[in-house]
């Protein structure tokens, strides 16, 4: 008969299903035998709350949070930066609910294993029961590492217990203590990862875990608002990399490429808007989205040479971690594109052809025209940073005689091993020389 097949009810209505004949079924077959997706994994924190206002709600979380989990009648401990600017109302609001807190102030500049260790210190001898972290990366990443040695330590808690490379990297067995994580800047998106980054003397060592991720993070770009011109700068081309990385890393998947992509447009289009109007809500909200996709993208893909760097460049220079990154990331591209388009090419076209149409995506992205060229969006990438007023490198202080060393370094990073295209030390030391 050639009537059509009942259509099922989840069915829409413009679709019918057929009964497959034999060379149906021998085709299907052979594409289910063939997968077109590798496998792959997504986590991020338990629960998100975004949108302007949201940071009002931190109060009924922390009641909600700490009555599930036993520890209502402990203190809670707020992690937060050098002022006392987003610690004040929060400890007024807490205090008006009947939440005991704690604070601790992070001094200023990237987190540090002192920094961690003193919070940690400070929680412990006042028998806090959960963590909330509220401002930049700092005290975020500080707040996790606080919130996992609470429950895992020992009666002397010791964060060098669970410290990859400087420590004994222990592995947790409990879950953390209670954690709520609000960011105040646009650009780690550490409150969606499940490890913090610490600088260690000369080097930048981490602590991470699946028990890491937060259990709530909040979002409200108003927090943002404050954030001087060089802090929208840097932080805002710290989540732009974080985007553009996984999207062109050797580990992207169908989920972290649709939210990187995302996040690219959304940085991209708002940046500049943020940059020359701090009180343009509208710009703070795409770059809160901006980061919060580039943190869900780098926690379930790979970064590339960028990040394989920054954290080498940043225990050396002692420079902030989103400069280090918009110095570099125009720079990445060229040397990748160019790779790509050379030796990759001509060793593997298939592979070339493959991350170089993500190449072209990504200049589709950024500059918002679909007849973009590759080198057309690294063009765009420069002129970006050069308008945000980030310096090169070598304002920081890296010298010609520092490559060899930074590059035999950096070469070990997890993140160096996601670039699109193993890099030669040669290749390595024109990126440098270009973002000097």
């Amino acid at each position: 008969s050639n009537t059509p097949s009942p259509r099922p009810a989840s069915c829409p209505a413009s679709f019918t299903l057929a009964r497959p004949n034999k060379t149906t079924r021998r085709n299907t077959s052979a594409v289910m035998a063939s997968p077109t997706i590798a496998p792959f994994e997504f986590a991020t924190a338990a629960r998100t709350l975004f949108g302007v206002g949201t940071s009002k709600k931190i109060p009924a979380l922390v009641k909600e949070l700490t009555e599930r989990e036993g520890c209502a009648d402990q203190p809670v401990l707020i992690v937060t930066g050098s002022s006392e600017r987003f610690s004040k109302p929060l400890v007024e609001a807490l205090t008006a609910e009947g939440i005991v807190s704690v604070v601790y102030h992070c001094p200023g500049g990237e987190p540090t294993t002192d920094t961690a260790s003193a919070a940690i210190a400070l929680a412990t001898s006042n028998r806090c029961g959960a963590v909330i972290a509220i401002g930049g990366g700092t005290p975020v990443d500080t707040g996790k590492c606080v919130a996992a040695v609470l429950t895992n330590g020992s009666d002397v808690p010791d964060l060098y217990d669970f410290l990859e490379v400087v420590g004994r990297a222990q592995p947790l067995t409990k879950r953390c203590a209670p954690f709520i994580a609000v960011p105040t800047t646009a650009g780690p998106g550490a409150e969606v990862t499940k490890n913090s980054v610490l600088e260690a003397g000369d080097r930048k060592v981490s602590m991470r875990h699946p028990y890491m991720l937060p259990d709530v993070a909040v979002i409200d770009p108003e927090l943002t608002l404050s954030m001087p011109k060089d802090v929208t700068a840097h932080t805002g081309l710290d989540a732009l990399t974080q985007c553009v990385e996984p999207y062109v890393s050797n580990s992207s998947n169908p989920l972290t490429d649709a939210i990187s992509l995302a996040g690219i447009k959304a940085g991209a289009r708002s940046l500049r808007a943020a940059y020359e109007d701090g009180a343009n809500l509208a710009a703070r909200e795409d770059m809160c989205l901006c980061s919060y996709y580039g943190g869900l993208s780098l926690a379930n893909a790979k970064l590339g040479a960028v990040h394989g760097f920054s954290g080498t460049l940043g225990g050396l220079l002692h420079a902030p971690h989103g400069a280090i990154c918009a110095a570099l990331l125009p720079h990445c591209c060229t040397v990748n594109v160019a790779a790509l388009k050379g030796r990759v090419a001509a060793a593997d076209p298939a592979a070339a052809a493959t991350y170089l149409a993500r190449y072209e995506a990504l200049a589709r992205a950024v500059t918002g025209s679909e007849a973009a060229t590759v080198e057309q969006g690294v063009e765009w990438m420069v002129a970006l940073v050069k308008d945000c007023g980030v310096p090169g490198l070598g304002h920081f202080g890296l010298k010609e005689e520092d490559f060899a060393e930074v590059i035999a370094k950096s070469k070990e990073s997890s993140s160096m091993k996601g670039n699109p295209v193993a890099l030669s030390d040669e290749e390595l030391t024109t990126m440098l020389r270009m973002a000097m």
